[in-house]
């Protein structure tokens, strides 16, 4: 009985892990998809069942500070570090979180997204930017805490 007690412990423990591992949640280092360079680090959570994310840090050496020039209103001039780029995403039946607000403080723009785990790598995002029909796909690389 012990022994039987012992494998359904330790199947749970291997199940908990692996479903951890498989999560969009955490924080993700951005890669720009035009020069392969990294950018930033963004936290991705969630909050009332929707997905959201934040820039906590920028990775770019001598931008660490930069503010928010090319955009409007409340946003302008603002840190970028601590900006939420990601607002109210929904999980639909795929595993892929889809919504309409992804901003892109660079170019003070916003996009329609979906954002998933890559299905052959489990560390790897993708996050995809919607303007009409046409999109742009980046890989962001999990940060191991």
């Amino acid at each position: 009985m012990f022994r039987k007690n012992k494998i359904v412990f330790i199947f749970v423990l291997i199940c908990a892990f692996s479903g951890n591992a498989q999560s969009v949640f955490g924080k993700w280092k951005t890669i720009d998809d035009r020069t392969g360079k990294p950018k930033g680090v963004i936290e991705i959570y969630q909050k009332d069942g929707l997905m959201y994310g934040e820039i906590v840090q920028i990775l770019e050496e001598g931008r660490e500070n930069a503010k928010c020039s090319k955009c409007d209103g409340d946003l302008k001039d603002t840190p970028v570090v601590g900006m939420t780029i990601i607002k109210g995403g929904e999980k639909n039946e795929d595993d892929e979180w889809k919504g309409k607000f992804l901003f892109d403080p660079e170019q003070a723009m916003t996009f329609r997204f979906k954002i998933w785990l890559n299905p052959e790598n489990a560390d790897e995002l993708k996050v995809r930017g919607y303007l009409a029909f046409i999109y742009r796909t980046q890989t962001w690389i999990r940060m191991n805490e």
